[in-house]
């Protein structure tokens, strides 16, 4: 029986999916990879997914696990390997609001979930631009970050537990609930950010929080990154650590967002740094839009603040953050950008642009150059965009990006995870022995090196 045959008595006959059916399946939502799969398949258990496995061991086959593809660096590039597709391991087992904590199954949608939490007078703040689309999963595989970082931490700081279905097809079932379990190696913690290299992630448990009852939520225009940390850390200190977002917007980028969408235009003269800030309250009645007004006027009387607008109601609100979460589509605009996502320590980020901006005029004069970011957590979003179509160039740019990145004791990958893009600068700047225990623990989960083949690993 052919390997096609044998997939349709796992999942039955419609899910499986190959030629035609398949091309969705065959371009990551940049549009910088593009591949044909062997088939995608459409589990609906973790038993199957566990079924599924044990074949692609058995018969050598490369596989390839795909959520809602939102990925930004080739994690999910499945050149004639086999796609396991989670989307319909799409249930939550179990909302627990006494313990604070959702089970949830890999192909659940990230605002499905917070839909769910939100019925019960909680959330899961986790949230980013994909949001709609992204899947447990693949947030988790990812380790993703997004906009909420500076107060709750990245996936990893939201997960419990989790279940996970090995190269082989063994089931290690970790979905505990505890906060504290000295029992060993901290395998949770291997598999969340390995892109889906060691295993397939079925279903997790996360945590939950208090449903916030009111949030402060202004655009502000700052003269300087110094003077936005500084006004982050008094904001942090009059909220009792309450900033929930704070998001760089530079003027280059009002600038571009303004002749893309109109309608979202900056409210006041962009200044050289406008930051989204958010603070939230989980006190009835509390009221952080006061606190956080209290607190820009004082910078403003400082020269600190330059411009401010606060929302006062719910769409102000949905208006501003409309402006952060256009990012991606005003930034993956032509085919030869050069997207990087480095992280750097909150007080060095003023020193990779001082030290990036002249190296990109020397590699390119004519380039051109995007910055946006989570601000609160040091992640930097730098695009590029040369004035050629050449590779060469292309590649340069982004070795400069992350030699400065690494120069002021930062990171190449922020919150993207590795992928394919971004292996040349892991074995140009990963620890060679952080490399080598990465290498034996893929040896040792997945021998024959079935799962997601030729990804992160350099």
């Amino acid at each position: 029986m052919d390997l096609i045959a044998r997939l349709a008595e796992i999942v039955g006959p419609t899910h499986v999916l190959t030629g035609a059916e398949a091309a969705g399946f065959g371009r990551e939502w940049t549009g910088h990879y593009t591949w044909t799969p062997l088939a995608v398949v459409r589990p609906g258990t973790t038993a199957e997914v566990s079924a599924l496995l044990q074949l692609a061991h058995e018969t050598g086959t490369k596989v390839v696990p795909v959520g809602g593809n939102t990925g930004l660096n080739g994690g999910t590039f499945a050149e004639g390997a086999l796609m396991i597709s989670l989307s319909r391991l799409n249930r939550v087992r179990e909302i627990n609001p006494a313990a604070r904590v959702a089970v949830a199954e890999a192909g659940v949608v990230l605002e499905s979930l917070h839909d769910l939490a939100a019925q019960h007078d909680l959330a899961f703040p986790l949230t980013f631009g994909a949001k709609g689309s992204a899947m447990v999963g693949g947030f988790l595989s990812t380790n993703a970050g997004g906009s909420n970082v500076v107060r709750y931490g990245s996936a990893r700081a939201l997960c419990l537990g989790l279940e996970v279905v090995l190269a082989d097809g063994r089931i290690w079932n970790g979905l505990t609930g505890l906060h504290k379990d000295n029992t060993g190696y901290d395998l949770r913690d291997l598999m969340i950010g390995a892109e889906g290299t060691l295993g397939i992630i079925t279903a997790a448990v996360l945590k939950l929080t208090p449903a916030p009852k009111a949030y402060a939520t202004a655009l502000i225009g700052l003269p300087s990154l110094g003077d936005a940390l500084t006004i982050l850390n008094a904001v942090q200190k009059g909220s009792g650590g309450a900033v929930e977002a704070f998001e760089y917007m530079p003027d280059t980028y009002m600038e571009r967002l303004a002749k893309a969408k109109p309608a979202l235009a900056c409210p006041f003269p962009p200044q050289p740094v406008n930051v989204l800030i958010e603070t939230a309250t989980t006190v009835p009645g509390a009221d952080p839009v006061a606190q956080l007004e209290a607190t820009l006027f004082e910078a403003m009387e400082q020269g600190r603040v330059t411009e401010a607008v606060v929302a006062h109601s719910t769409a102000q609100r949905r208006k501003l953050w409309e402006m952060r979460e256009t990012a991606a589509e005003i930034t993956f605009t032509t085919p030869d950008i050069v997207d990087c996502d480095i992280a750097l320590p909150l007080d060095l980020l003023q020193s990779f642009l001082d030290r990036m901006t002249p190296r990109l005029m020397a590699l390119d004069p004519q380039a051109g150059e995007l910055v946006i970011g989570h601000l609160g957590d040091g992640n930097l979003h730098y695009t590029a965009y040369p004035s050629r179509s050449d590779a060469a160039l292309g590649k340069a740019i982004r070795a400069a990006v992350n030699e400065e990145a690494m120069a002021l004791n930062g990171s190449f990958s922020a919150e993207h995870g590795v992928g394919i893009s971004k292996r040349a600068t892991m074995a140009a700047h990963k620890d060679p022995v952080a490399v080598q225990m990465m290498a034996a623990i893929k040896a040792a989960l997945d021998p024959k090196g079935i799962l997601n083949p030729g990804k992160v690993l350099p």
